[in-house]
């Protein structure tokens, strides 16, 4: 009878395939973002220090006397606002920390998440992909509403008036996205599930915005999908002939 393999052998065929795991999981965000940070350093991420920055100012604001009411007027969003003025107040509504979380856990989510996707994304994207994510969970909760708590998507009438601010949303969705846009799979999916998960142990206004703040995500991620194959099957022009083909003149390229 053959002897079985030494515990210690095991061991390292784990570690060996956690870390094969990890390289092909996070190792090419890893190096874009180490790269960046390594060559430009805190120019590489200028709208993340911008978004943090904010998010803090607005936090030590709302919390004085004096600064309470500017900020609600031009950054709270509520389910039972106008729809004019929610829209209005959406954008800013990001940078504003909820009053009931720590501002830590936001500044800390902004500076990890929108940094990743500034340097993976560029700045336009990011604030695209923010923004849009940012707005369906505002407009969700107005549906939410409408459909009542009845249904799975719908919400109390008593959440109309909940303080909906934060950078939650916008997190979430670009996590989904950059972790889309860089093949790490694993992780993307985390994010959905623990998403999903925290839906069904706490069914708050929240967690459903986060996940109509991934479902905005994942319509962004097939559009560019669609765009790129579209892209591609179109024939190239005769500018992009050479970039299509790897030739720098559009000429066939010369065989030895």
């Amino acid at each position: 009878m053959a002897a079985p393999p030494p515990s210690g052998g095991r061991a390292v065929r784990a570690r060996a395939a956690v870390a094969g795991f990890a390289r092909r999981e996070w190792g090419p965000l890893y190096g874009e973002v180490r790269g960046a940070l390594v060559e430009r350093r805190w120019r590489a991420v200028p709208l993340t220090l911008a978004a943090v920055l904010l998010t803090a100012v607005c936090q030590v604001v709302q919390n004085q006397e004096w600064g309470y009411g500017p900020v609600a007027a031009i950054g709270f969003v509520r389910a039972g606002d106008p729809l004019w003025l929610a829209l209005l107040r959406t954008p800013l509504s990001l940078f504003v920390p909820a009053l009931d979380l720590p501002v830590w856990g936001a500044l800390a989510q902004i500076l990890l998440v929108f940094g990743v996707a500034e340097i993976c994304l560029g700045r336009v994207r990011t604030v695209v992909v923010a923004y849009v994510c940012t707005l369906a969970g505002t407009l969700y909760a107005r549906l939410g509403i409408a459909v009542g708590p009845g249904g799975p998507l719908g919400l109390p009438e008593t959440d109309a008036r909940i303080v909906d601010t934060g950078p939650s949303a916008a997190v979430v969705g670009l996590a989904v996205v950059v972790c889309f846009q860089r093949r790490a799979w694993f992780t993307g999916a985390a994010v959905v599930v623990a998403m999903a998960v925290e839906v069904v142990v706490k069914p708050n206004l929240a967690g459903k915005e986060h996940l109509a703040a991934i479902a905005a995500a994942l319509v962004l991620c097939a559009v560019a999908a669609v765009f790129r194959w579209w892209r591609d099957q179109s024939p190239p022009g005769p500018g992009e002939r050479g970039v299509r083909d790897g030739s720098r003149s559009g000429a066939p390229a010369i065989r030895s």
